[in-house]
Parts: C-alpha cells; structure tokens; sequence
C-alpha cells in the first residue's frame, strides 16, 4: 500500500518546479475571481448582444488569432442563434483553414490501472473496490499493439497510465519502446504495420523525468487539468493524495516545454466545475504558455463526465452538461484558440459525435478499448464496467468511423510525418497560422489513407475512400502544382505496396 509517508510519495511533488513559474506576486496564471467578473459583469453581456461587436470577435478568429478573454466571455455569453449559427460556421471554416478536411484517428491503450489518488469522479480511485486494476507486462503491452496495428489500422496512439508506483517513469520509457518495437503482420495484405507516434496521458511529471519521455521519442504529452476551478477542484481532488495539489498539476506543460517536449496538450473534464469556467480556463492556459514560451497547446481536448461503475459522484453533480452547452462550449473553444488541434473522444456515442465533427474537430478516437489488456479480449464490444475508468459511449470500429467520415466528406489522415520531419513545437505553429500546415498534410493524408484503405478497409468503405482520394488528389494538382509529380509518384508506389512514404 502507498501512504503519503513513502519516499515515492514525498519525491514525487518538486515545489521549486512550481515557484519557478508563478508570477512576481506569486500566483498563478487562473485568476478565478477576474474570470467570474469577465462572464457575469454587465458590460460583457450588453456586448454578447452586439451584433456588430460578436462578429468582430468571430473575424478575428477566422484571421487565426487567439481571443482575449473579455472576447471570450462575451461569445460564451451570446443568446441569439443567428450569432450562434454564425459562431458555428466560423469554427467549421477555420478548422478548414488550419487542417484543410482531415480527420486524425487514434486509439487509447491503458497500459496501468493503479493509482494512488482518490478523485471523485474516477472509477479507478483509490477507494474503489469495485473495480479490479493492474499493469500490463511489456509483453502483454506489445500484444495489444499487435491487434491495434495488425488488426485495426491504428499508427497512433496515446498510451495512459495511473500514477502509481508500479507505472513510474522506468515503466512509463519501458513500455514506450515496446510499443514502437512491434512489428505486426497484416492479414489482409501481408504488409508490416506499426505504430508511429506515441502520445502520453500521465500525472504531472519533473522536468527530470520528462526529459527521460522525450528521449525514447513520445509525441504529445497530455495533462488536463479536470477543472481550473480551485474550489470544485479541493472538493474532487481530496488530501492528502498527490493529486491535491492544484499548482504542481497545472504547471506540469511548463515543465514538458523546459524538458524538451516539443507538443504539449491540454484539457479539463467537462461537468466537474461550471462549462463557461473551464472554457476560460482553458484559454489562459492556452495565452499563458504562449506568452512564456511562444507555443500554444499542440491540443485541446473536452472530456464529459459519463458514468463509472461504483460512482455516485457522477449522478451527484450540479455542473453536468448539456448537449446544447456542450455543442456551445466546443465551438468557442475553436474560436477562442484556433490554431489548436481540438480532440473528440469516445465518451460521447456515435450520433453526438457525428453531430460536432464540423465545428473544428481535428482529432478522434476509434474502435476504442479502455479495460486492461482488452484489446486482447474476444467479448466484442461489449465493456466491463469492473475493469475500466468509466463507460464509454461510441465503441464501433475504425472502419465504421472512417466510413462515416467518409460519407462527410472528410479524410482520415494516418499520417505522423510531421512529427518524425521536426514539424513541432515553435515550428508548427507558424504553419499552422498561416493555413500552410494543412497544405503540407494533405498530401501526406492522400498517402496514409491508401495505404490504410489496402491493408485494411471493408470493402464499403474502400469505395467510399476512393471517392474521397480522387477528389483530394484533383485538389492537390490544383493547389500544389510545383510537388505534383513528386506527389503521384509516392502515391502510386504506394498503391503498389510501398509503406511509410512522406513529405
């Protein structure tokens, strides 16, 4: 058992890699009582009522500009639909400007279900004994890779760990390069599939031990907040545990940037503090290391609370939020941050999904498993609420979600080259600015999606997916003259079996 007096406990939290950051003054950078006053003051919602005013806002984002958050709050602010629709359709145009119509798919691995923490609303709390945890071998890691790439077609993933112990930064860096050493075969083509980026969701982490992540090549590290709140986030997060510590949890991308990590991704559980409050929240964040260290968050994601077994908190609290506000919260978060990558999980089902995609999404997960080891298990699709964080609420295939992307007229980019090539960090974000990132991946995006349509689509989506090819590759004769040939040549070497070719 883990108590607060064990050494792994008391080394865990560095206090001067919390007081490097804070300001002259000594706090941080959520300055809850100026954001309450920004939503509720009366000069905000008479200006959420200016027509004039809204549309300002909203061109400033299409021009790829951050919002302030006095911007912010007047959109969270805005009751008349017409601007609402407005604000809709911007958040689809400006995601079309950064990321063109692709669609980035990952899968989630849970590698630990141990932890020492005791957070409310989490059926892997400490307390909880209806729910049975473990860790993973590095076999058993590399066996779950072997369905995810052989099987499904995944090259990403973000692989998530409990803080505990047994899953500590040796565990973490260990399995890692399990999961990059695995080389599966495929069935349908007799190709070789793996996974080419690894993105991490851990606990807060030193500037030493993140260095050590960075080293065996990690793509994104996510931490999320859960809630920017102070008060709801002592009242869910409760003493003595590690995860009480509200400042050593939010400067944790601090320390990511200073340790080498080039993409850092943030984010805050939806239906812990109140829905306007987080996308502020956020935001700071978002203005704060872009301030400090010149990049914004690589990625924003929007968890909801869904149910957990064993877990009353989820039916107890009164920040639950609605389709509307929800719909509400992602499209500002688009505006307010538009050059971010705004990940959708599989907490919400398929028809909700389907329903937010065009409001900027760029990220989603599929054919999603969240139970120790249950990639490897044969009941289908069916969930075992005993061996997992909570339920999840959409649980069909990559190929099922490709399809339908398809059927929107999205392509589903595979591709990770960006990442292998040094497009990151500071780098990316001048790209991604300008639109220019979006030009450069679609040619990339042409060529994975080949590739994943041969070694593993139905024959339905593989239909579907040829409409979609064709049509991006007239665009890029169009719009990429200059590296057309280049282009067509990895693409039909591609179509002939080649792999891993980019731009």
């Amino acid at each position: 058992m883990v108590t607060k007096d064990s050494s792994w406990f008391k080394d865990k939290i560095r206090v001067d890699q919390i007081e490097k950051y804070l300001g002259t003054d000594g706090k941080d950078f959520i300055p809850d009582s100026l954001i309450e006053e920004n939503l509720q003051n009366k000069s905000t919602l008479a200006l959420s009522e200016d027509k004039v005013k809204v549309r300002e806002i909203i061109a400033k984002s299409l021009a790829i500009q951050t919002l302030s958050p006095e911007e912010t709050a007047i959109l969270l602010n805005v009751k008349a639909p017409e601007l609402w629709n407005e604000m809709e359709a911007a958040a689809g145009a400006i995601k079309k400007t950064v990321y063109d119509n692709r669609i980035v798919t990952f899968a989630p691995l849970y590698l630990s279900t141990t932890c020492v923490n005791n957070c409310s609303y989490c059926g892997l709390r400490s307390e909880n004994d209806s729910v049975s945890r473990g860790v993973l071998t590095l076999n058993e890691a590399r066996s779950e890779v072997e369905v995810l790439a052989g099987q499904i077609g995944h090259k990403r993933l973000v692989v998530v760990y409990g803080e505990h112990p047994k899953s500590d930064i040796d565990y973490m860096a260990s399995t890692i390069e399990a999961v990059y050493s695995v080389k599966a075969k495929i069935k349908n083509s007799g190709n070789t599939a793996c996974i080419r980026r690894v993105n991490v969701n851990a606990s807060p982490l030193s500037i030493e031990d993140l260095r050590i992540l960075d080293k065996v090549g990690i793509g994104t590290y996510q931490v999320f907040q859960e809630t920017y709140h102070k008060k709801t986030y002592s009242a869910v997060h409760p003493a003595p545990t590690l995860k009480s510590n509200y400042l050593w949890r939010l400067y944790c991308m601090h320390r990511a940037i200073d340790a080498g990590v080039d993409d850092v991704g943030i984010g805050a559980l939806f239906g812990l503090g109140g829905w306007k409050f987080e996308v502020m929240g956020l935001l700071h964040h978002a203005i704060e290391l872009e301030s400090r260290f010149g990049i914004g968050p690589h990625t924003i994601s929007f968890p909801r609370l869904e149910p957990a077994e064993n877990t009353p908190f989820i039916n107890e609290s009164n920040n639950i939020v609605s389709d509307d506000d929800f719909r509400k919260a992602i499209t500002v978060i688009r505006l307010a941050v538009p050059y971010a990558g705004m990940i959708l999980t599989a907490r919400e089902n398929a028809q909700m999904r389907k329903s937010l995609i065009h409001l900027g999404i760029t990220q989603t997960d599929a054919a999603s498993k969240i139970g120790l080891g249950a990639y490897n298990r044969t009941k289908g699709d069916m969930q075992d609420a005993t061996r997992q964080q909570f339920i999840l609420g959409d649980t069909r295939s990559l190929d099922d979600v490709v399809k339908e992307l398809a059927l929107m007229g999205n392509i589903t980019s595979f591709c990770t080259a960006g990442y292998r090539c040094g497009r990151t960090g500071e780098c990316i974000m001048d790209s991604l600015r300008t639109g220019a990132e979006g030009k450069l991946c679609k040619l990339n995006a042409v060529i994975t999606f080949r590739e994943w349509l041969d070694d593993f689509a139905s024959a339905e989506t593989k239909a579907l997916g040829e409409t979609i090819i064709k049509k991006e590759i007239d665009e890029v004769k169009i719009r990429a003259p200059k590296v057309y040939d280049h282009f067509i040549d990895y693409y039909n070497r591609t179509a002939s079996g080649e792999r891993d070719l980019y731009f």
